[in-house]
């Protein structure tokens, strides 16, 4: 049987990665925040992709909003070559406490507008990055984000994702805490926390599969080597 040389193997494996993981981005124009999961009273660093879904205007201005009935302590944004941002607080009507720190003044909306010339073109897009100090203690928050266009066209990305995991036609970012995650297939998946421990179990089984195998090959050279001698 004739051997697969390595680089057909190569190829193939390019092949499917390319398959695999440029089909969600084909098919998905959403506005999407990466990760999309959190631990409560962690400091965090998301990104916001968003892409261009019309034809004949291109996207000038991304506003998100932040969650104010669950806020995080602070926001700041990673700066954009050509656009320019804003980040609007508001003192809060009550102070809440977060992970031990007392919020009283909290981020209520990021502003990126492009300069002029600057703009999202048709079949672009252009992530938005934040780092968000003391993810709240709650199931999950939503960034309703609003994306206009150089015609002034205003999408409204502020529709609830249902537990069912079924995405409306319009979907507000979210990001899952204490409630699970949609999985890809629409389904309920797992809390990060869950992740978390999901993760380091799999790290311990295949380390201790590798450790396994690795005495067997031991065990096996060892006896390569005796019947050398033998020989």
């Amino acid at each position: 049987m004739k051997s697969i040389s390595r680089a057909r193997i190569g190829a193939a494996a390019a092949a499917v990665a390319i398959l695999v993981l440029g089909a969600p981005l084909a098919a998905d124009a959403h506005v999407k925040v990466s990760p999309n999961t959190a631990v409560a009273g962690d400091d965090i660093a998301l990104t916001f992709r968003v892409p261009n879904e019309m034809e004949n205007a291109g996207t000038v201005k991304v506003e998100i909003d932040l969650p104010t009935k669950t806020p995080f302590a602070d926001a700041e944004y990673q700066p954009v070559q050509g656009w320019t941002a804003k980040i609007v607080s508001a003192k809060l009507p009550k102070p809440i406490k977060n992970d031990g720190v007392e919020v009283t003044v909290a981020p209520t909306r990021v502003i990126f507008t492009a300069d002029p010339g600057v703009q999202i073109k048709a079949g672009q897009f252009q992530e938005f990055a934040l780092a968000l100090d003391l993810t709240p203690d709650t199931g999950s928050v939503e960034f309703p984000t609003y994306q206009t266009y150089s015609d002034g066209t205003v999408v409204k990305w502020n529709e609830a994702t249902p537990k069912s995991g079924e995405e409306p036609d319009n979907p507000a970012p979210t990001l899952y805490i204490n409630d699970p995650a949609p999985d890809a297939a629409g389904g309920i998946g797992l809390s990060a926390t869950d992740t978390a421990t999901s993760t380091a179990n799999t790290a311990l089984i295949i380390g201790t599969g590798g450790l396994a195998l690795g005495v067997i090959a031991l065990v096996l050279g060892v006896f390569a080597f005796v019947r050398s001698r033998r020989s």
